[in-house]
């Protein structure tokens, strides 16, 4: 298939008014020109073909479980639905896609750098400031008693995310709390491991949205989001890390945990990506500690879709690593 020219491929973008391609997935092929849009092929006949994955950023199939990086259209939404999710927020959508492409290939801490340079960007953009105009006016901040607790059994400490009126919401107190836990096991000489967890009813809802756009300095909030990067120092503790998942992991609750070594789901554990319909992108970590678990398609997926993933399906996909029984 003829790809377009330099000068064409500028349609082929949210600015250029084209933000997205449905192709088929035996023809296509990336062409030279920088194309933004997010590139969806499509396999309805199952047949799997050989494809190079790198020219798309999301493979559809009608075939049943298929390996990575392939996606079910038993599972998922049509292809015509997920390309109304990228022309409702174009920008997020292709900033997305091209974040997951080029922070595959860095270090954990340099992909982190360059997710959060896209969030704090997407952070002053018109998808996000339309969304924050249709928030209720009325919503307060709310600051958690006593965000986590900690606690230590021989060599290994429990930490535990401690606000289950808000289902665990990642608020500032709690992501600063739990950093300046990760750092003192980071730092501490009889390297002990650490299990993070969740009191009440689910791991977390993820980020308290009554503080979404609370920042006035974005280049700052850049700064201390990377600084103080939960996902980095979870990563860095590495095969001492665990996390046990359960109810509801949204957002940055399982963007975060997926940065454990070892990831472990009770039988109703759930995930989701909701970021999309905010005009963002995953910045708590998402783009990296996701994509290394499932492929940066799959994890496309979730945030274009917004679907929930259930214990069963991230355990085939390598989101978790263990599923347990039912009591």
């Amino acid at each position: 298939m003829t790809g377009p020219d330099h000068l064409d491929a500028d349609r082929l973008s949210a600015p250029g008014g084209e933000p997205v391609l449905v192709v088929d997935a035996a023809r296509w092929r990336r062409p030279r020109a920088p194309v933004q849009a997010v590139v969806i092929g499509v396999d309805e006949a199952g047949d799997l073909p050989p494809v190079v994955a790198d020219d798309f950023d999301l493979l559809l199939t009608g075939a049943i479980a298929p390996s990575r990086p392939w996606v079910s259209l038993a599972r998922a939404p049509g292809a015509d639905m997920l390309a109304t999710a990228v022309r409702q927020s174009p920008l997020a959508a292709t900033i997305a896609a091209q974040v997951l492409r080029m922070t595959a290939r860095l270090s954990f801490p340099d992909a982190l750098a360059v997710e959060s340079f896209a969030y704090s960007t997407l952070l002053g953009g018109s998808e996000f400031a339309r969304w924050r105009m249709g928030r209720n006016p009325g919503d307060t901040l709310r600051t958690p008693d006593d965000p986590l607790q900690i606690e230590r059994e021989g060599d290994r400490v429990i930490v535990t995310l401690n606000d289950p009126v808000s289902r665990n919401a990642m608020s500032a107190p709690m992501r600063d709390a739990l950093y300046e836990a990760l750092a003192n096991i980071l730092d501490d000489p009889s390297r002990p491991a650490v299990t993070l967890c969740g009191a009440g009813r689910c791991f977390s809802s993820g980020g308290a949205l009554d503080e979404f756009g609370s920042a006035r300095d974005l280049a700052e909030a850049h700064a201390v989001r990377t600084l103080h990067s939960c996902a980095r120092a979870l990563d860095a503790i590495g095969e001492r890390g665990a996390v046990r998942l359960h109810g509801a992991c949204i957002g940055s609750g399982i963007e975060i945990a997926a940065a454990a070594h070892r990831r472990i789901a009770a039988p109703d554990a759930w995930f989701q990506l909701p970021e999309l319909g905010m005009g963002l992108i995953p910045g708590a970590g998402g783009t990296i500690s996701i994509a290394r678990a499932i492929g940066r398609h799959r994890t496309l997926w979730m945030l274009l879709s917004g679907r929930r993933i259930k214990a069963p399906t991230a355990l085939e996909w390598g989101l978790v690593h263990h599923v347990e029984e039912a009591a």
